[in-house]
């Protein structure tokens, strides 16, 4: 199987709910989250986990980006989403996909970057 790898920037509590699928899975969307978006880049990620998540009450003032494997036959069949500028490229995976999309997740869920409020990249 050929993968794609993917990027998915977070915050606390959905890293939470992460580590609690042993690093295998992405937690359902909200009822108010129609979609769930990894991004292509790393750059990107970073970007977002560090200009926005540190930002935000709801993920606890902390950014994290993930990395990940996933199915290229699968991701593929999705069109590449542009939300800004050439780098803000995502996947737009709807709500109710999110479990088939989770199957094609090869190997693990890995934090690669964090991001606090002020700081630099931790590892």
């Amino acid at each position: 199987m050929s993968t794609k790898t993917l990027y998915r920037p977070v915050g606390q509590a959905e890293l939470d709910l992460i580590q609690a699928t042993h690093w295998k899975r992405f937690p359902p969307r909200l009822d108010w989250q129609p979609i769930f978006y990894p991004v292509l880049t790393e750059e990107y990620a970073v970007f977002i986990a560090q200009q926005w998540n540190t930002k935000d009450p709801n993920s606890g003032y902390v950014g994290y980006v993930l990395q990940f494997e996933i199915d290229e036959n699968y991701i593929e069949s999705f069109p590449v989403q542009n939300v800004g500028g050439p780098e803000s490229l995502e996947y737009w995976i709807p709500a109710e996909e999110l479990e088939t999309f989770n199957d094609q997740i090869s190997g693990g869920i890995h934090v690669i970057h964090e991001f606090r409020p002020e700081q630099e990249t931790m590892r």
